[in-house]
Order: C-alpha cells, then sequence, then structure tokens
C-alpha cells in the first residue's frame, strides 16, 4: 500500500495533509523518516509512525454500542454543541464512523455507531421494522385510553396517516416504555403531544433484540458483540 494512502486509513487526515505530514517529517517507516507519500508499506511488517504514535491500520468494519449522555449531538461535525464522537477521540480513522440514526439532543441510552454503511441501513430502513424501545418520562399522568391509541396509531400534527401500531407499557402514571415499529421525525415525543401531554424525559433501551448494556455509564461505549451484530442485521 501507498505509504500516504496508510496514513489517510489510519487516521483523519485527508490526503493533501497526509502529504504535508510527510514533507515535515513527521512520519517515520522502521525508524526512518519518509517524506514521499508514494513509498510501498507492507502492512504486516512495517511500523509506521506519525508525531512519534504508531498507526494500525484496522481490518473489517467496526461496531460499537454506546450510552449517549444528555446535550451531544448525533453528528460527525457540529459547531453548536459537542458531538457523540468527542467520547471516541482515540479510535483510529473516526471520521469514517457513523451514527445509526440518531438520538435528539435531550434523548440519552442506546446508540449505535458503525462503520458498515449496508449494516445501517438495515437497521434504519422502514421495511424492516426493527422495534426500538424507549422509557419515557411524562410532565402530566397519562390519560386512560393511553395505551389502545397508541395501539391503533396516532395520527400526528403535520401528518395524513396515523402511526402504525405501537405498544405502551404504563410503569407508573407518568414513567411508560414505549416500542415502536417506525422511526418518525420526534415521534414519542410528538405522540404524546397529541395526547396533551408532554414528554420531560427520553431514553432509548432497545434496539431489536439488543439491549443497552446495564455495565456502561452515560458517555461510555464499547464494540458489540458478533451475536449482537448478527442479530441486528436479521429481519424482525
Amino acid at each position: 500500500m501507498r505509504l500516504d494512502k496508510y496514513v489517510c486509513e489510519c487516521t483523519q487526515l485527508t490526503r493533501s495533509l497526509a502529504t504535508q505530514a510527510l514533507r515535515s517529517k513527521r512520519v517515520n517507516v522502521n525508524g526512518r523518516v519518509v517524506k514521499s507519500g508514494s513509498t510501498k508499506i507492507a502492512i504486516a511488517t512495517d511500523i509506521v509512525m506519525l508525531d512519534g504514535q504508531t498507526l494500525v491500520l484496522h481490518e473489517g468494519f467496526r461496531y460499537y454500542m454506546m450510552h449517549k449522555p444528555p446535550a451531544m449531538v448525533c453528528a460527525n461535525t457540529d459547531f453548536d454543541h459537542p458531538i457523540v464522537f468527542d467520547i471516541m477521540y482515540d479510535e483510529p480513522a473516526i471520521n469514517k464512523l457513523h451514527t445509526v440514526g440518531r438520538l435528539d439532543l435531550d434523548t440519552t441510552g442506546l446508540l449505535l455507531i458503525t462503520d458498515d454503511g449496508k449494516w445501517s441501513h438495515f437497521i434504519t430502513s422502514p421495511k424492516h421494522h426493527k422495534p426500538k424501545t424507549y422509557r419515557a418520562w411524562l410532565a402530566e399522568p397519562l390519560i386512560d385510553t393511553a395505551e389502545k391509541q397508541f395501539e391503533n396509531g396516532i395520527t400526528l400534527r403535520g401528518e395524513k396517516d396515523p402511526t402504525q401500531p405501537a405498544t405502551l407499557k404504563r410503569i407508573s402514571d407518568t414513567e411508560v416504555l414505549v416500542t415502536l415499529n417506525e422511526g418518525k421525525y420526534h415521534q414519542v415525543k410528538r405522540m404524546f403531544a397529541a395526547l396533551g401531554n408532554h414528554v420531560e424525559g427520553l431514553h432509548r433501551e432497545k434496539i431489536g433484540d439488543v439491549a443497552l448494556d446495564e455495565d456502561l455509564n452515560e458517555g461510555e461505549y464499547r464494540e458489540l458483540s458478533p451475536d449482537e451484530v448478527s442479530s441486528l442485521a436479521k429481519p424482525s
């Protein structure tokens, strides 16, 4: 592999920035400074360092679950808020990762992250109906007919068709579990707004058969197990 391509693959650097790093003598191969990006390297045996740090090329796709904290945006860049990838700053080639769908700024809980576009598209595609379970805390006591209305579908403001059937489990009059088979914009909040209520807190607990790891605190993440990855790639 060309050295400049290897540097790009292992870092967030563009080809032009990698070239600048080479010309500035910031890259060495097997202990020797190399300035030419066209230099061929053997990935299995050559040791490439940038600014004194060994570069490691990750082979294969990567899959993570994160316990998303509040006040963070599910995006690769944002000028107004911190982004979830700030938590993963030391992961190689972080610019190649993306979130599988999004959670709102103030929503917490299970967030999937990958660099496998086909896998993430399968999970988010409406035709696969991958269920997602949320815990919601409400401002007002839940009305008696709420479960039935969620089951029958609710017509949201600005929409012509009702939502797909959803499951509502009452934990208390102001705390509930909601399972959706679709992902409309701000859907949980809008469904309760249609019932005259307001969601004060929202936390995603589960996608398909994969639940948020109880050992992950807010702002922590881990790799998904092979079983979790394959489970999310199966039709529900």
